[in-house]
């Protein structure tokens, strides 16, 4: 299988786990949401539910063109790290938190090795 074809894989895979994190929320609260209650009973979650939604739509459809979407995989990638290690702290910090550190921050570093290697993988394969 060839860096390229990986690379559409990963993205196709990434984005469907950004559309999904509502329904991961409902089925396992404690390391998907960050508040008691329902996940719609936040704004600030529904909030970050509808800007991954979006960031997972452009992910598969930047899986038909990785190429010409290098800036978006790289912003999901360092986003992705980024949000998953000020998570790790958080979750540390606060009392009743610690399902995250097996729940959207191990998720979210996966997201983010696997995008920024291949993504980089690739680009050296077609320089």
């Amino acid at each position: 299988m060839t860096t390229r074809k990986l690379l559409q894989i990963v993205l196709v895979l990434s984005g469907a786990g950004f559309l999904l994190i509502y329904p991961m929320a409902i089925v396992w609260p404690s390391g998907w949401a960050w508040h008691p209650g329902a996940p719609a009973a936040s704004d600030y979650f529904m909030m970050i539910v509808a800007v991954y939604a979006v960031l997972g739509l452009f992910l598969i459809r930047a899986a038909l063109d990785p190429a010409a979407n290098r800036s978006l995989i790289w912003f999901a990638a360092w986003s992705s790290l980024v949000h998953a290690a000020l998570m790790a702290v958080q979750a540390r910090a606060m009392p009743g938190h610690g399902g995250h550190l097996i729940g959207d921050v191990p998720a979210l570093l996966v997201v983010a090795v696997a995008l920024g290697w291949l993504n980089h993988a690739d680009r050296r394969g077609a320089a």
